[in-house]
């Protein structure tokens, strides 16, 4: 079958064995491009496994689903406690990275990844289940109340997401964000665009130093800055500032379980009572023929890329 793997600092369309052994056959029907695959194949990642961790298709029995890309071991100390997010496998664990990811025609998972749709969320769509669920879980570790402030740094997928799910906890929500597609995307999704005075809760979805000055500009004394971001190159912290400040640093890794149930569960309700989630994030749909093409859209953020999917 057709997948895309990382070769030469490339997305190379390749034909690979069809999946065998243990797990549940999905079909897929979107695969989503993150900042993530863009990373690992600029830096030439050694990745032998077919790239692609934000997926979503249809089960043999004809179940559409979103794929919780995480196939944890079970029954390390984390697992136990339900923090599977933070397996022993580490990335060994995660599908799409560790082993082979939905950027294919179809993939084997383990049945406990498995989300099904509700009514209202297409399969097309929700690829951006994925995504959505990093939003769900660093902001219910951040739990903002009604009356906060948040702002949020960056306008990518993650920073919408963000927008997203911090407008269900509170009416204040401000996006800071470079491109105008994004900025029009935040608006729809209910963010202003000017950030005034201080902020209760400011989360970093760009991952470079200069945006966590700024987050920590943006905030009032005491707040809390919330990492959602991927520091791919390390991070310069304005330490004086969060002392002086004496902010709560707080950082976020992908999703788990968090009370009775899955962060992806409350991450495909939200989309299935939200449709704009992925009217505005989503702007390009290509075959999987056409993957090298996708990549290349999907990296050039100034043409209007927001998410890339790929759709075999």
């Amino acid at each position: 079958m057709r997948a895309v793997r990382c070769r030469n600092h490339k997305a190379c369309l390749t034909h690979v064995p069809e999946p065998a052994g243990e797990g549940v056959r999905v079909r897929v029907a979107a695969a989503g491009i993150c900042g993530s695959d863009l990373h690992m194949i600029a830096m030439g990642f050694p990745n032998p496994f077919t790239l692609g961790h934000e997926i979503s298709g249809i089960t043999d029995n004809g179940t559409p689903v979103a794929i919780e890309p995480i196939a944890a071991c079970g029954h390390c100390p984390c697992c136990a406690r339900g923090e599977y997010n933070l397996c022993v496998l580490g990335a060994k664990a995660i599908i799409g990275v560790g082993q082979d990811g939905g950027m294919a025609e179809e993939l084997l998972v383990p049945e406990r990844c498995l989300v099904p749709l509700p009514s209202g969320l297409a399969v097309e769509d929700a690829c951006l289940v994925e995504p959505l669920a990093v939003a769900v879980h660093g902001i219910a570790m951040a739990h903002p109340g009604h009356r906060d402030r948040v702002a949020i740094v960056g306008g990518g997928t993650i920073g919408l997401c963000a927008v997203t799910m911090a407008r269900i906890a509170t009416p204040e929500v401000c996006l800071l964000a470079r491109h105008d597609r994004q900025k029009a995307a935040g608006e729809r999704l209910g963010a202003t665009l000017s950030a005034t005075g201080e902020y209760d809760l400011v989360i970093d979805c760009a991952g470079t130093s200069e945006s966590i000055a700024e987050a920590v500009r943006l905030c009032r004394p005491g707040a809390t800055v919330l990492l959602l971001a991927t520091y791919w190159e390390g991070l310069v912290l304005p330490a004086f500032e969060v002392s002086m400040k004496q902010l709560r640093l707080l950082s976020s890794a992908n999703y788990c379980r968090q009370g009775l149930g899955r962060d992806v569960e409350v991450a495909a309700s939200a989309m299935a009572q939200n449709p704009r989630i992925a009217e505005c994030l989503i702007t390009h749909r290509l075959p999987l023929d056409a993957a090298e093409e996708a990549f290349a859209i999907a990296a050039d953020r100034k043409a209007g890329a927001i998410k890339v999917t790929i759709n075999p």
